[in-house]
């Protein structure tokens, strides 16, 4: 192949690959926190090994109770005030919970502003700043926190690490349409830089 049809080639493929990305099978930059969302946020006592324990267990069992609460509602007004009225039903979920795994550590459940640093989803930054978010603290709430999106509800997502959170334990995600699409894409651009590279060397 001449010089002139590899660069047809090239100009080629990188139209099919704006396209795909246009079409929205390739979905980078996507927001995915909506702008008007209510956050939950537990703070750890400490990063060991025990009080991070604490803290997935108290995340498990409240998540559960609150995804059930707010799962047919469809405003954040009607979300926010059923949250508000039963922040008791949290710290009585709290209380239990740490009763159970034998802790004596103490905490708060507060609703309201909440500090939240920088965090980064996928390729979205969202901006520090004071959010709407139910907050528990355990014992000093020193440690690495856990946050996720009570309402809308995603909290099947650890915004915390970007990773996906299964609801049960054994479930492996299945790749995505758009990584799998990616991750081809990547693949034919290796190959071609490659052959690029034979034929000119």
């Amino acid at each position: 192949m001449n010089q002139r049809g590899l660069i047809n080639l090239l100009i080629s493929f990188f139209i099919l690959a704006s396209s795909l990305q246009s079409s929205g099978i390739v979905t980078a930059n996507q927001q995915v926190i909506p702008d008007e969302a209510i956050r939950l946020r537990i703070l750890a006592n400490s990063n060991s090994n025990e009080d991070q324990t604490v803290k997935r267990s108290i995340r498990d069992e409240v998540n559960e109770s609150i995804n059930e609460w707010v799962a047919d509602l469809t405003s954040i007004e009607e979300s926010r005030h059923v949250i508000k009225s039963r922040l008791a039903e949290i710290e009585a979920i709290v209380s239990k919970q740490l009763e159970m795994i034998g802790s004596r550590e103490s905490f708060s459940v507060t609703f309201g502003e909440v500090a939240f640093p920088t965090k980064l989803y996928g390729d979205f930054v969202y901006p520090a700043g004071d959010y709407e978010a139910v907050l528990i603290t355990i014992g000093e709430g020193l440690g690495d926190n856990w946050w996720c999106v009570l309402f809308p509800p995603l909290c099947f997502l650890d915004f915390s690490n970007g990773d996906a959170v299964q609801a049960e334990s054994d479930v492996v995600e299945e790749p995505s349409e758009e990584v799998e699409v990616e991750f081809f894409l990547v693949k034919i651009i290796d190959a071609i830089v490659e052959w690029i590279k034979e034929i000119f060397s």
